[in-house]
């Protein structure tokens, strides 16, 4: 896959260009990244990041109310955005005859957006946030889990306490001039980092981008993101969460390191072979073995500005229970390590889960924008599957013991309604 180089140019602006060529079918991948997430909002102001992903979409100096999406849509694209903890980004896919209406399209709103920003397009999209928020958070069974475990692992105030969904008080709070000066401070060429891959010709698409972004200004400086770190926990910090929900559940979440290093890849090993689907140690304990939950996961979200986050999701009748398996497994795993037919299969999963990142356009120009913001290097993308094969299981055992271990956990148990 690493075969084709990648080719890569800094506009005079600061924004940063990534270009690979793929010649398999007539498409192209636009993939932008912007460095501003959840993280880099200020208090009393929570869910801005994400409210701006909406606005985005709402016009530009050149570009009418809803006329974005209808132009993408009457050219073939498919296109989206999302927001993150660490940062935005919005992609679109489409045939390659219609690259250059695409890079268009973006550089119009990254240089004119505030200019068609009006009141009735905030609270417009502001409801659709809110309502957002109540379909898939509040009103969805164990779905404000990741938000309650975020706000009871990190300490108040910390930049990670909070998740990019924000509060409905926050929400309603933001006024229009919130959105203007958050977009002139986040929003400009050298806070992003664009990514092309496709049918192109890389100098010519390097050109393009040089003719729609190169004559927009860098913009200031974006401040720095407060300090995100947060070691292993010492201790179980637990809450009790009266929700209707249809059956008692246990969800933890454990602190890990930092994603960039080489301690992230033995963390995420260890934590496929614990819960990483049915062949993992978990399911076969709870599920199999003891039957004392249904249902049993375990997974990572990786962030280079603060810890990453090993999740557990269990559903079953007693919870308590739950917990008391999990503390046995997880106290036999830092004792023992894993096998070597363990060790395997997770490094096997990691590269399984790197073709599938990567095997289209569109995953492979996102993953170009991801490690070239986070880490200033979008090849390290293609050093994915070897970093996790060069993991031992001696690593494994050890970030177990480390970052895993019974008591360094925040955890909720649902009673449930039966």
């Amino acid at each position: 896959m690493a075969d084709q180089p990648l080719h890569e140019h800094t506009l005079g602006n600061g924004l940063r260009v990534v270009v690979r060529e793929d010649h398999f079918v007539p498409l192209a991948a636009v993939n932008i990244w912007y460095g501003v997430g959840s993280r880099h909002e200020v208090a009393g102001r929570t869910g801005l990041a994400h409210l701006f992903e909406h606005l985005m979409f709402q016009g530009s100096a050149n570009v009418a109310e809803g006329e974005h999406a209808a132009v993408l849509e009457s050219a073939g694209a498919t296109f989206n955005a999302s927001t993150s903890f660490e940062r935005t980004n919005y992609y679109e896919t489409l045939p390659v005859s219609h690259l250059d209406l695409a890079l268009w399209l973006e550089a119009d709103r990254m240089g004119t957006l505030p200019a068609a920003l009006t009141q009735a397009n905030l609270d417009n999209q502001r409801d659709v946030v809110k309502n957002e928020r109540r379909q898939r958070y509040d009103n969805q069974p164990y779905g404000t889990a990741f938000e309650r475990l975020c706000a009871l692992t990190f300490p108040a105030g910390h930049p990670y306490a909070h998740t990019p969904i924000g509060s409905m008080e926050d929400l309603d709070a933001t006024s229009l001039e919130d959105c203007v000066s958050f977009f002139r401070t986040w929003y400009a060429p050298g806070n992003a980092v664009l990514s092309i891959v496709g049918d192109v010709d890389a100098e010519k698409a390097i050109a393009s981008v040089e003719r729609y972004f190169g004559g927009l200004p860098a913009g200031p400086t974006p401040p720095p993101a407060r300090p995100g770190g947060l070691g292993p926990l010492g201790e179980v910090r637990g809450e009790d969460v009266a929700e209707d929900v249809p059956s008692p559940a246990y969800f933890a979440m454990f602190p890990l390191p930092s994603d960039g290093g080489d301690d992230v890849e033995a963390a995420e090993l260890a934590v496929e072979i614990l819960g990483g689907g049915a062949g993992s140690r978990l399911y076969d304990r709870m599920v199999r073995r003891d039957e004392i939950a249904t249902e049993v996961w375990a997974g990572v979200t990786r962030l280079a500005g603060g810890p990453s986050l090993a999740i557990v999701d269990a559903i079953g009748p007693d919870p308590a229970k739950i917990a008391e398996v999990l503390d046995d497994e997880l106290a036999r795993f830092a004792a023992e390590g894993p096998d070597a037919d363990e060790a395997a299969r997770a490094a096997a999963q990691a590269e399984r889960g790197f073709l599938e990142q990567t095997e289209t356009v569109t995953g492979l120009a996102n993953a170009l924008s991801a490690n070239a913001t986070q880490f200033g290097d979008p090849g390290r993308v293609f050093t994915a599957p070897g970093r996790a094969a060069a993991v031992t299981a001696d690593q494994i055992k050890d970030m177990a013991g480390r970052w895993l271990a019974p008591g360094a956990r925040t955890a909720l148990t649902y009673g449930g309604n039966a």
